[in-house]
């Protein structure tokens, strides 16, 4: 009989034959969906040899679900995705004109599923742009319900954003300032430079123009997505946990993310992590047993000599701080065994994800900078069209596995498209079912790799990796359908 997955004391409880609801998408939904639940199936049947079984359970969002029921979210899928805890999607149409901005992020944001999770791996064959995509191997958890995705987002000349231009130049006009054209006057000035004279803009029609975005970053909702990174990086005895942020220019907000990143890290970690601040500290101290405090101090900054005395003084006691607390836990050594805690900013993590990807393991990031990331590393490991990726809520067990790729509408019903998003999404999927314990699943997983290893070694590819492929000069490339490639992973399970 099918059964509800639960969750109890912090971890899952997987019957084995679950009810797991569906979303099959979009445009080209479900061809990608109808290829992917025949791979998922035979995975689990034959890990189970026969004893398991997946009941699926159809939700609707999306167009499909606006042209049944009028609306494009229908409530019951909400409490559906609530009542049984794990699900899966494909691509979803954003609405055009008001109402929910995305169906992914409202899915996002009423589950309170705050860790988008995107594994990012390379799979031998596959066409990159990069000379060594297999360096590229990283999971990024990327904050899904805060910063500017939070939509808190006012248009140019709304009454909402007059309202916080107001506030602001009444409340706090030191910032109102930093609005270049917060006012008609500051406009007035700007064309009238451009234009040769006040006399010949005085008269235009210069309403205020300015749109106003919100960009909420609250300790917990940080702290909860770093916590869930470290633990994961510890299970799966990862090397690092990079925190990646813009806190050299919004201090308060990409900056506290990560001070509250290694504050976590630090205070609930403390005996299985080392910062990258501290393994200098103890690095220095470990080469010279000598090493006075403050020479230890000039190393870790080689500023030190421009510094205002009690900037000297706040340093030297960072590092008697650090000697004093973990040398004994740390030092010796020691710290090189355990996982390491850095950080980077923004840019230039965008560059050497390129330049130095093996400096990068388990990266934790807010929510804009998580899009830009892990979609620039789909494309070093073959593009969004085989990137997985998952909506998780580890407190309650709710998560929602998703195709990361838009719904190509021009392609629907073709049985064309690359279904790997949706396959590897499945593959997670089946793995986050194994963390309750059950090795059945993580053993389907395994052969859901093992397939997509096979069929894409066997060169059995869509046409995008096709294509591809034949321009770097293979003619042994052979092009298949949609369904066909699920024939070919399937099998390769063995």
């Amino acid at each position: 009989m099918p059964a509800q997955i639960t969750m109890s004391a912090g971890k899952l409880n997987v019957p084995a034959n679950p009810i797991i609801p569906f979303i099959e998408g979009d445009g080209t939904g479900p061809d990608i969906w109808r290829a992917s639940v025949r791979v998922i199936d035979a995975a689990v049947e034959k890990a189970s040899k026969g004893k398991y079984k997946i009941h699926w359970h159809e939700v609707l969002a999306g167009e499909k679900a606006f042209n049944k029921t009028g609306n494009w979210l229908p409530d019951q899928t909400i409490t559906d995705f609530k009542n049984y805890l794990v699900g899966i999607k494909g691509p979803l149409t954003t609405p055009v004109g008001g109402g929910i901005r995305s169906l992914n992020v409202a899915l996002r944001q009423l589950l309170d599923l705050y860790v988008c999770l995107r594994p990012v791996r390379w799979f031998k064959g596959v066409p990159s742009p990069v000379k060594r995509p297999q360096d590229c191997e990283m999971v990024i958890f990327r904050e899904n319900t805060e910063d500017i995705y939070a939509g808190i987002d006012f248009a140019a000349g709304s009454p909402e954003a007059k309202i916080i231009l107001d506030a602001l130049a009444e409340k706090l006009p030191k910032e109102f300032n930093k609005i270049r054209f917060g006012s008609r006057e500051k406009a007035l000035d700007y064309f009238a430079a451009a234009m040769g004279g006040m006399d010949k803009v005085k008269d235009m029609p210069l309403p205020v123009a300015v749109g106003i975005g919100i960009k909420p970053v609250s300790k917990y909702g940080s702290q909860r997505l770093v916590w869930a990174a470290i633990e994961y990086a510890l299970e799966q005895k990862r090397k690092s946990v990079t925190l990646v942020h813009k806190g050299n220019i919004m201090k308060f907000t990409e900056g506290a993310f990560k001070d509250w990143g290694y504050e976590v890290a630090v205070q609930a970690f403390r005996d299985q992590c080392v910062t990258e601040r501290e393994s200098w500290i103890l690095g220095n101290k470990e080469a010279n047993t000598d090493l006075s405090a403050e020479a230890n101090a000039k190393m870790i900054d080689p500023g030190y000599d421009m510094m205002t005395p009690d900037q000297k003084a706040k340093l030297v006691k960072e590092v008697e701080g650090v000697l004093n607390a973990i040398w004994a836990t740390h030092g010796n050594g020691k710290w090189k065994s355990k996982l390491m805690i850095k950080d980077s900013i923004a840019d230039i993590t965008l560059q050497q994800v390129l330049t130095r990807p093996k400096d990068f393991d388990v990266v934790a990031t807010l929510n804009l900078n998580g899009d830009y990331l892990s979609d620039a590393l789909a494309a070093q490991i073959g593009g969004i069209g085989i990137a997985p990726g998952a909506n998780i809520n580890y407190a309650t067990g709710h998560a929602i596995f998703e195709a990361t790729h838009g719904t190509a509408p021009k392609y629907a019903n073709l049985d064309q498209v690359n279904p790997g998003s949706v396959i590897l999404s499945g593959e997670m999927m089946l793995r986050y079912l194994g963390s309750g314990g059950d090795k059945v699943w993580s053993d389907a997983a395994d052969l859901i790799i093992k397939g997509m290893d096979g069929a894409i070694s066997a060169k059995t590819v869509t046409y995008d990796f096709e294509r591809l492929m034949k321009a770097e000069g293979d003619t042994t490339v052979k092009k298949v359908k949609c369904s066909e490639f699920a024939d070919a992973v399937i099998k390769h399970m063995g």
